[in-house]
């Protein structure tokens, strides 16, 4: 699964990654991303049939036909094998597809009692996309409320040793087709989800400080100093 990521980089910087037609958003750095939090997400141009834009949504999906918007935690991540199946997810395949900005994501892996948590990131610090799908809830009294959710996928062979799930990363040349630019039907988009390349990423221990979503600064990024939990890891990929 994934259920914290990080996104540090400038908006402008986003702004020319996504081939954004309009100004970015003022965006802070976040350094731990928490569901139920608000995140930038790049989605097709309302106002521009083949614009991009970014907005700010809620993480974790809240279906169009929810009688109340509580169950959005539950729909953090959409498992990419039955994302044409369930029906939460399968109607936003044709027409909400989206991308998620980020520069890494957090894994936890069990260490003896307790669970050591993970920067999962690419090796030149470089940004990347979520694939995803978002939807928008409108309530009994005019409240409306635009969420998404990240699909995962089984894990790469970096990934693998500290859990068996991952986020859909796509490649940059695959971000018109993921959002529908040109290519309305599903079947190609549906062929990318699929695990990411190990070899231009790394994985490296945190302090556990980033289980709680509350601290969100710039020590979290910070690699853990050489001990049990880096020399764990390393024997696992060795």
């Amino acid at each position: 699964m994934c259920g914290r990521y990080t996104l540090t980089k400038s908006p402008s910087a986003l702004q020319d990654i996504f081939d954004l037609k309009r100004p970015s958003l003022n965006l802070p750095p976040r350094y731990n991303l928490a569901p139920s939090q608000d995140a930038p997400v790049v989605r097709r141009d309302a106002e521009e049939r083949e614009g991009r834009a970014l907005a700010m949504l809620r993480w974790g999906l809240v279906p169009s036909w929810s009688k109340e918007p509580k169950s959005g935690y539950s729909m953090i991540n959409a498992r990419a094998e039955t994302v044409s199946e369930k029906p939460a997810f399968r109607r936003l395949l044709k027409s909400h597809r989206c991308l998620v900005p980020a520069d890494g994501f957090y894994e936890w892996r069990p260490v003896g009692k307790h669970k050591q948590p993970y920067r999962i990131a690419m090796k030149e610090g470089a940004p990347f996309a979520f694939a995803g799908l978002w939807d928008r809830w409108r309530g009994a009294e005019g409240e409306t409320i635009e969420s998404f959710t990240i699909i995962v996928t089984e894990a790469n062979a970096l990934v693998g040793p500290i859990h068996d799930r991952m986020p859909v990363i796509l490649d940059p040349g695959d971000y018109a087709l993921w959002l529908g630019e040109g290519e309305a039907a599903v079947e190609p988009a549906l062929a990318l989800l699929k695990p990411y390349h190990a070899e231009p990423m790394t994985a490296y221990p945190v302090d556990p400080r980033v289980n709680n979503p509350r601290n969100d600064d710039a020590e979290l990024l910070a690699p853990l100093d050489d001990g049990p939990a880096g020399d764990l890891f390393a024997a696992s990929r060795g």
